[in-house]
């Protein structure tokens, strides 16, 4: 290439003395002939940090296992793995003789309530007329709410267990029991996960499905400590594929022993349904680049006596430009020099925009 480009340079009428001009003066022309292509500067306060592994997670807060509130057998689940499901909706049929034995309970709870509080209207009234002594008519009073207290009890533990408000009404009405325990999804979500399958004998607590709100969701970034550089809660997150931008919520204060990373976290609220928890993705983290900063293309770039350069367009032609470099991203530069919004640079053709420049000195 060096070969070639010395002699083009003397062919399209330049010589050794363009080596030292602040200049190097181009037509249309010359410029089409050694492929030389530009591009206009784009201003910017901030660089992307290189890529750095991340994992997509669904935040806690938006995260429920759905379990068996009893023992029993699972009968029926009523949702699927990716399943959208909205919160009251039933997700599963379990049968369980302890529900049986605690609809009884809460029958006999009733039963015992109605009979306190006959007598203690009764003794309310006598002791009203002073038949009785007021002993009685107190001790009638707190029969009463012993019962009560009994009733609330129980009625809280069928609600605990999914038993909701309509169906202690029927209950308290009808008084026919029933095994059958219909389980109900807690929020707005999407199924993430099956835990159980039916005709499954089930312990207390025992998963069945795991649910979760899809958005916003998290980017659990993994990030060496020496490379955290100013990133700071609010600091902008990126990722190119899928296409999708977040911002910093949390900085970890522990350093993993194993690769001396820091967990940094970032939060996607726009386009998270691009994202899938569990996938692993490629993050950038955004960083000051400070005043009269430029993001470039890397084929910009020219090196020469351990500096870097450009060559800005001029109306006849290109000017040598030292600057210095910022940052290096993926896929472009980030400089800060004597340049302007509006300056064009030379990205395509820079060895020959070199070669005449030095003269072929090099």
């Amino acid at each position: 290439m060096r070969r070639f480009l010395i002699p083009l340079a003397l062919l399209l009428g330049f010589g050794p003395a363009l080596q030292a001009a602040p200049q190097i003066p181009l037509s249309t022309d010359q410029q089409r002939s050694l492929g030389i292509q530009t591009a206009p500067v784009t201003p910017t306060q901030q660089s992307w940090s290189i890529s750095y592994p991340a994992q997509v997670v669904v935040p806690n807060a938006q995260l429920r296992v759905v379990s068996a509130p009893q023992s029993g057998l699972l009968e029926t689940l009523l949702a699927a793995e990716g399943e959208t499901v909205q919160k009251g909706q039933a997700l599963a049929t379990l049968q369980s003789p302890q529900l049986l034995e605690q609809q009884r309970n809460y029958l006999t709870a009733l039963s015992k309530l109605d009979l306190a509080k006959a007598d203690w209207k009764r003794d309310e009234q006598l002791y009203q007329e002073g038949i009785i002594a007021q002993r009685r008519y107190l001790e009638a009073q707190s029969h009463y709410r012993q019962a009560k207290t009994e009733v609330a009890q129980y009625r809280q533990a069928l609600a605990l267990i999914g038993v909701d408000d309509k169906a202690l009404k029927t209950l308290a009405k009808q008084r026919r029991l029933s095994g059958s325990l219909t389980i109900r999804s807690p929020l707005d979500g999407v199924v993430l996960a099956q835990l159980a399958t039916p005709g499954q004998r089930l312990d207390p607590l025992d998963p069945i499905y795991r649910i979760g709100q899809l958005e916003p969701l998290w980017l659990e970034i993994q990030v060496p400590l020496e490379n955290l550089g100013d990133t700071a809660v609010g600091s902008r997150v990126r990722v190119k594929s899928p296409a999708v931008t977040g911002e910093v919520i949390t900085i970890g204060r522990m350093v993993h022993g194993v690769d001396q990373g820091v967990l940094v976290r970032a939060e996607v609220r726009d386009d998270a349904a691009l994202l899938h928890p569990g996938q692993f993705v490629q993050a950038e983290l955004a960083r000051s680049a400070g005043a009269q900063s430029y993001r470039i293309p890397r084929s910009a770039l020219v090196r020469h006596e351990g500096a870097t350069w450009v060559f800005v367009q001029k109306k006849d032609g290109f000017e040598p430009l030292p600057v210095e470099t910022v940052a290096a991203e993926s896929d472009a530069v980030v400089i800060r020099g004597k340049l302007d919004a509006q300056d064009r640079i030379a990205t395509a053709g820079t060895a020959a925009l070199k070669a005449i420049w030095l003269g072929g000195g090099e």
